[in-house]
C-alpha cells in the first residue's frame, strides 16, 4: 500500500444496512414477507427499527435490497467461470474452450451451492420469490436466471453443434444446473441416504466429479449426433 493509500473500512451505515439485508434474506427465506415483522429483522441486524426505513424507505424496499444482494452474490460467483454473465451474445470459442467453461461453471455452481452455508438462505428466498413471485424475483430473474442461463446455453451450443436458443439445449442446462441445486434444496435428505454427517470438502469433491461426468457423457452424446 502506497503512503497516500489508506485502508477503506465499511461505514457504521454500510454495516447496518448490509446487517438488515443479511437479516431479511435469512427471515424472508425462512418465514416468508409476510410472515416477518420489521422488528423481528432489526433484532436480528442488531439495529434500529426506524434504520429500515431510513435505509430502504421500508420492508418492501429491504425485500428488493435482498434480492439485489442474491444477484451481486450469484453474478460474482459466475463471473469467475463465465466472464461478464450479461452478454447476450458471448466470443466465440471453441467446441474445447466451450465445454471447459461449462465444467467449471458446474464446479463453482457446486462449490458455492452445495458447501457454502449462505447459499441455504438464498436458495430458501428464492423458492418463496418463485412460489409467490414479486418485483424481487423480476430482479432475480433479470441479473441472474436469464443472463446466466443464456450464457450456459451458448456455451452448450458451441460445445455440441446444436441451436443455443432450441427449446432442447434450453432444457438441457435448465437439467444441467437442476443437478446441483437439488443437494441444496435436498440436503437433509442428502445426508441421510448418503450416510454423510455434512458435506465437506470431500463430499464437494465427489459431487463435482460426478456432475461433470455427467456433463461431459451428454455432451459427447450430443457431439456424436446420437439420440
Amino acid at each position: 500500500m502506497s503512503k497516500t493509500q489508506t485502508p477503506q473500512y465499511p461505514s457504521a451505515a454500510d454495516a447496518t444496512r448490509l446487517a438488515l439485508v443479511m437479516a431479511a434474506l435469512k427471515l424472508f427465506g425462512r418465514q416468508g414477507f409476510d410472515g416477518t415483522s420489521t422488528r423481528e429483522i432489526a433484532t436480528a441486524a442488531n439495529a434500529n427499527i426506524g434504520s429500515i426505513a431510513y435505509h430502504f424507505g421500508g420492508k418492501e424496499g429491504l425485500r428488493l435490497a435482498a434480492a439485489d444482494h442474491v444477484v451481486a452474490t450469484i453474478q460474482a460467483i459466475a463471473s469467475q467461470a463465465l466472464g461478464n454473465t450479461g452478454l447476450a451474445q458471448p466470443q466465440v470459442v471453441s467446441a474445447e474452450e466451450a465445454e471447459s467453461q461449462i465444467e467449471a461453471a458446474v464446479e463453482r455452481m457446486v462449490g458455492f451451492m452445495v458447501a457454502r452455508p449462505e447459499a441455504g438462505e438464498i436458495v430458501q428466498f428464492v423458492l418463496r420469490e418463485l412460489s409467490t413471485p414479486t418485483d424481487a424475483l423480476d430482479r432475480i430473474y433479470t441479473g441472474v436466471f436469464e443472463p446466466v442461463h443464456r450464457r450456459l446455453c451458448h456455451l452448450w451450443a458451441a460445445a455440441t453443434g446444436e441451436e443455443a436458443e432450441s427449446e432442447r439445449v434450453r432444457i438441457s442446462v435448465f437439467m444441467m444446473i437442476g443437478q446441483v441445486v437439488y443437494f441444496r434444496i435436498a440436503r437433509a435428505a442428502v445426508l441421510r441416504r448418503m450416510g454423510w454427517v455434512d458435506i465437506g470438502p470431500a463430499e464437494v469433491g465427489k459431487v463435482i466429479g460426478i456432475a461433470r461426468e455427467n456433463v461431459a457423457a451428454i455432451i459427447a452424446v450430443r457431439k456424436a449426433g446420437k439420440p
